[in-house]
């Protein structure tokens, strides 16, 4: 996956001591996304808009808030999440890495 005329926020979003980081993307069109790391373990978030969870490296887990089935993630594959709403993604072993897209 390859971006081209963005503009990058130097700045790292780090969150859980550091366990997961990402950069913030800007396109043209006013459009942003995330690129990221999660190194091993388990981690909640809670999201505002909507965004689709691309996974590039990596594997992991999701369970959606609400329910109780989990989602096995690989390299290539993706997950939405809706607005107002949130999830648990937990890596086992190794770095997954991801882009996070906002949907309208």
């Amino acid at each position: 996956m390859k971006f081209e005329n963005v503009s990058v926020d130097a700045k790292a979003n780090v969150y859980f001591d550091g366990r997961v980081v990402s950069h913030s993307v800007y396109f043209p069109d006013g459009s942003k996304k995330t690129l990221g790391l999660i190194q091993a373990g388990e981690y909640h978030f809670g999201t505002a808009a909507a965004e689709r969870m691309e996974i590039v490296a990596g594997a992991c887990g999701v369970v959606m808030d609400g329910t109780g089935e989990k989602l096995e993630i690989t390299a290539g594959g993706a997950f939405d999440v809706p607005a107002n709403s949130g999830f648990t993604i937990t890596v086992g072993e190794g770095i997954c890495e991801y882009v996070c897209s906002f949907l309208p």
